[in-house]
């Protein structure tokens, strides 16, 4: 269970699956449920669930448990399950997480059990509707990505489209209407089996902890015919096909012809690039949304005029930058001021008091998967003093963070040592590494 590469027999219906889609864009499928318990596409779903990891539902069972008890044999059970019908589907153990502003984000947790069969769901399902998905779209695909998204929007930008539309949505995941997104599921999938496992999926309970600590389940998801829980492995794609209604609404009624207004969309963060006729586009993206039972957050929404004024998105602020060497300045993206926060306080965090058993290398390995992760993304456009400025407070932290453990500020190591003889990565030699940074 260990080789992550799909076998060929799940690559090979996803091929036909896919071929067929493309080959007739009307074309709907009426048979689909006997591939979703099929058991070479529950061993793939168990692989990729397996890898993601994750914690457990509400009945606790985790992967450790699974492996013990016989991962072939539990794969059979789930797939005799689907087969006869007497799969049924478990609460979602909801959590909050933080969000950047200080508020928090629902997080569904299905079982195991539901993640393994969402996921096949998808395996089935991912090769049919990414033929019709638009090139707008970057998220949860793929053959794209954020970075992908954060070129376009360059591109856009230094061709001439500078009236940028921040749109932000209240609660998107939460407010996709059941009714209208099936509909749009029903478009291609006419197999009224695996339509109904979708609704009962969107319909889950939901069990959290209340005011004196106990468990409470709820129909919150359900109740209100409304929302899909994000952390489950079938919202990326049912989100994506909800949008789709938006980008393609936005084309057909030939908005992105008449106001030269163009979309890039990245789940629910969403801007529209525009020659002149901005505020125009403003007041149609209001209507489709309304239209789509979506609202529109007033607050966070705004018009930007580039490069007069600046506009985050996707963790990069896109304005005026300067060129460190000649002091060119020149249209261009760089992390943002909060995107560089919130890594500085995670490296802060993570040299605090309570870390102070581990060991320096230790210590070190742990800073690097934070860095060469952060880089790995932000590695577009000026980088250079946001690099700097991270490895200045990587140095101090970490050589204050030495001194705490051992008491003794003379011996804490210099940022020689740490770099060369430690392993600390740098981010500033990062970006001299690589060609497509600009510091």
């Amino acid at each position: 269970m260990d080789d992550l590469r799909t076998p060929d027999s799940v690559q090979k219906l996803q091929s036909a699956l896919q071929a067929k889609a493309k080959a007739a864009p009307a074309c709907r499928f009426y048979a689909l449920y006997d591939k979703v318990y099929r058991v070479d596409v529950l061993k793939r779903a168990y692989q990729r669930c397996r890898a993601n990891g994750g914690a457990a539902g509400v009945d606790v069972q985790d992967f450790e448990d699974i492996e013990t008890y016989g991962v072939e044999r539990w794969i059979g059970e789930l797939a005799q399950a689907l087969k006869e019908q007497t799969y049924a589907v478990q609460a979602i153990r909801r959590v909050y997480i933080p969000k950047p502003n200080g508020k928090l984000r629902p997080l569904g947790i299905p079982t195991i059990r539901d993640r393994v069969a969402q996921t096949a769901a998808r395996l089935i399902l991912d090769p049919i509707f990414e033929v019709d998905l638009l090139p707008e779209q970057y998220a949860y695909r793929a053959d794209r990505s954020a970075l992908d998204a954060v070129r376009q929007t360059h591109r856009w930008l230094n061709t001439g489209y500078k009236q940028v539309i921040e749109a932000d949505l209240s609660d998107y995941f939460g407010s996709i209407p059941h009714a209208e997104l099936l509909r749009c599921v029903a478009r291609r999938v006419v197999d009224r089996r695996l339509l109904h496992l979708i609704r009962r999926w969107l319909q889950a309970p939901v069990q959290e902890r209340d005011a004196r600590g106990g468990q409470k389940c709820s129909r919150t998801i359900g109740q209100n015919r409304r929302g899909i829980p994000q952390g489950s492995p079938i919202s990326p794609l049912l989100s994506n096909l909800y949008m789709r209604r938006f980008v393609l609404g936005w084309k057909r009624l030939g908005y992105e012809e008449r106001l030269e207004a163009h979309i890039v969309n990245y789940a629910d963060d969403l801007i529209i690039c525009c020659r002149t006729r901005a505020e125009e586009a403003l007041q149609a993206m209001r209507q489709i949304m309304q239209r789509l039972k979506l609202t529109v957050n007033e607050d966070k929404t705004r018009l930007a005029q580039v490069p007069r004024q600046e506009f985050d998105f996707l963790g990069y602020t896109f304005g005026h930058c300067y060129a460190v060497a000649s002091g060119r300045c020149y249209l261009g993206n760089r992390p943002s001021k909060r995107s560089v926060q919130r890594l500085k306080r995670a490296l802060s965090e993570a040299t605090d008091r309570r870390t102070l058993l581990k060991a320096l290398e230790e210590m070190v390995q742990d800073l690097n998967r934070m860095l060469r992760g952060w880089g790995g993304y932000f590695c577009l456009g000026s980088v250079g003093k946001a690099y700097r400025g991270i490895d200045r407070h990587t140095i101090n932290r970490l050589r204050r963070w030495f001194w705490l453990k051992h008491k003794r500020a003379r011996c804490s190591p210099s940022a020689a040592v740490l770099y060369e003889r430690m392993g600390l990565f740098s981010l500033a030699q990062f970006s001299q590494r690589s060609p497509w940074t600009r510091a």
